[in-house]
């Protein structure tokens, strides 16, 4: 098992714990670490970046070896710019990171419309691989003073009075304080807790290549609200050197079949309007499909000294799928309530973020589900996209909301109205 910089592999990482009170009242000389966050995707990152900036011993611990692939369709929205931001990311770190000030949506019935993204204050939206973007959030961790464990697998999960051990494939146990749970839809972790809820398979179905594309239109962001796909959509997101993202998502509970999503999958790009902006485009990639999980609502956040966030949390926009910006968000959550209650009792951190992560999404998660069901009928849908179309300031406001320039359900939650709420600078302003 490597711990430290992965640069260095040689590098122990089993230093003393910084001064000032442990996160929980055992013996600390029992602790390999305060915390173990299991997961680099950037739920986890976040919350490690979080942790060590704070003086928190931080370890986080993937599976996978980095740089890895992820399956996504790549797109930053505001929140997740803005989250970024704040972690000090820097988009020159990341290789394929490209910004764009607008969008194409296309309704069902064919209605082209063009939303366009604030200039002048600051990025509101961006594309970047997720083989990219994970590696260097990794590496901001790294800098941070977080250590990692590559190829790393977690195997049990032991909590104690005043401690929790994590038992690894080679053999090793790993004492901490508290556990970060940041390791996806299928979450070995809750797994392992009994909290796991069998047979569940998210409420999102996406399937995602890269392709190279020629069209005139293919280096703009687009997005088709396809009849077949309601509430889902398809995309394509532009990346360097003629390569787009393309893909398609739907609601498991469209009832699609498997042979009626690989029937989709190969026909797609060859409908007019979709084979119109792409133009000549060949595969540079398998196609790959995974799962979405969005139901924040109706999931434990929280286990026995463990704090779940990102997909294990299921904190996705369920009329999106997108789930980049809510991952940032709830792995700083959980960071911030293990610091604000640094020393204290384990319940108090579970409690402290428990509470934040239902506050800050809950609303918005309710306010989301009721539209993509709304958009579930053709024509509800094209009577929507309508109204978003009447003027100048309805299509910049909805691409606003769209990429999650202010929460979901602002409208309706007072106790977030404050000066500036709708009119906040995106990421990277300066």
């Amino acid at each position: 098992m490597i711990r430290g910089n992965p640069k260095d592999p040689t590098q122990a990482s089993f230093e003393a714990l910084p001064a000032g009170r442990p996160i929980c009242s055992a013996d600390v000389t029992k602790l390999d670490h305060e915390v173990v966050v299991v997961g680099a995707g950037p739920a986890g990152a976040s919350a490690a970046i979080t942790l060590a900036r704070a003086g928190v011993d931080t370890l986080i611990a993937d599976k996978a070896s980095f740089p890895r692939d992820k399956c996504c369709g790549d797109g930053l929205t505001a929140l997740a710019l803005r989250m970024l931001d704040q972690l000090g990311l820097d988009p020159a770190a990341v290789q394929s990171w490209q910004y764009f000030d607008g969008m194409h949506i296309r309704a069902p019935g064919g209605r082209h419309i063009e939303l366009p993204l604030p200039e002048g204050r600051g990025r509101f939206a961006a594309v970047t691989r997720r083989i990219d973007l994970d590696s260097a959030l990794v590496d901001v961790a790294i800098d941070a003073g977080a250590s990692i464990s590559q190829n790393t697998k977690v195997n049990s999960v032991t909590p104690r009075r005043e401690h929790i051990e994590i038992g690894i494939d080679d053999g090793s146990i790993l004492r901490c304080g508290q556990l970060i749970a940041a390791d996806g839809m299928w979450s070995p972790i809750r797994k392992l807790l009994h909290l796991d809820k069998p047979g569940y398979r998210g409420e999102w179905h996406a399937l995602r290549q890269y392709r190279s594309a020629d069209g005139a239109r293919s280096r703009e962001l687009w997005v088709w609200f396809e009849p077949d796909l309601l509430p889902g959509y398809a995309w394509s997101f532009p990346l360097p050197d003629g390569v787009v993202n393309v893909g398609f998502c739907i609601a498991r509970s469209s009832g699609m079949t498997g042979k009626e999503v690989a029937r989709t999958w190969r026909e797609l790009l060859d409908r007019p309007h979709i084979a119109e902006v792409l133009g000549n485009n060949d595969a540079e990639s398998p196609h790959k499909a995974w799962p979405i999980p969005a139901n924040i609502p109706d999931v434990s956040l929280v286990g026995p000294r463990t704090l779940f966030v990102g997909d294990a949390a299921r904190a996705t926009d369920p009329m999106t799928g997108e789930g980049i910006g809510k991952a940032l968000e709830t792995g700083m959550m959980a960071a911030q309530a293990i610091v604000g209650h640094r020393g204290g009792a384990a319940h108090d951190i579970a409690a402290a973020y428990e509470r934040s992560a239902r506050r800050a999404l809950v609303a918005d998660h309710q306010v989301a589900s009721g539209l993509s069901r709304l958009l579930k009928s053709e024509s509800a849908a094209n009577t929507s996209l309508s109204v978003i179309d009447l003027n100048d300031w309805s299509r910049r406001n909805f691409a606003r909301w769209l990429f999650e320039d202010y929460p979901r359900a602002s409208l309706f939650t007072p106790r977030r109205w404050r000066r500036g709420l709708f009119t906040s600078p995106g990421g990277y302003k300066s």
